[in-house]
């Protein structure tokens, strides 16, 4: 019966809308995609700050299940934020992909700062505390903001 009746429906409404998006993009793009797709039919917030509520209350269920100690729901909820900020990035009209590039970047220029200072102290990076690797990261991100 439920065949029948969809045979009378259009091929969008039988397969699904968001079922032309093809799985094998890279998942932060196909997030976007899957949230463009549903902001065409009204699924969607009118404002980034409902977006970053949303954010806050995903981080909180994270920590939730942290705390139970369960990794199959801690994964679940790590992905919901990721699709969370991917959203955020959307409805900041931010290239996520390039914002993120831009972010391993600015991490890796940073990290060579702890490494390259850490070597003219004659210290290897195992060798160093977690204290002095923040201390040389501090230094970094000032570094970058006064030059």
């Amino acid at each position: 019966a439920a065949a029948r009746r969809a045979a009378g429906l259009p091929e969008q409404a039988r397969q699904g809308l968001l079922a032309d998006i093809p799985v094998a993009l890279p998942a932060l793009t196909r997030a976007i995609k899957l949230q463009e797709k549903a902001s065409k039919v009204g699924f969607d917030w009118n404002d980034a700050r409902l977006v970053l509520a949303k954010i806050r209350e995903e981080c909180d269920e994270v920590e939730e299940a942290l705390d139970r100690g369960d990794k199959a729901h801690v994964a679940s909820e790590i992905g919901d934020v990721l699709f969370a900020v991917a959203n955020l990035a959307r409805h900041a009209k931010t290239d996520a992909e390039s914002a993120l590039r831009q972010t391993n970047a600015k991490f890796e220029r940073r990290f060579r700062h702890i490494e390259e200072r850490l070597a003219a102290q004659g210290k290897v990076l195992g060798a160093a505390t977690l204290q002095e690797m923040d201390a040389l990261w501090d230094e970094a991100k000032t570094l970058e903001s006064v030059g």
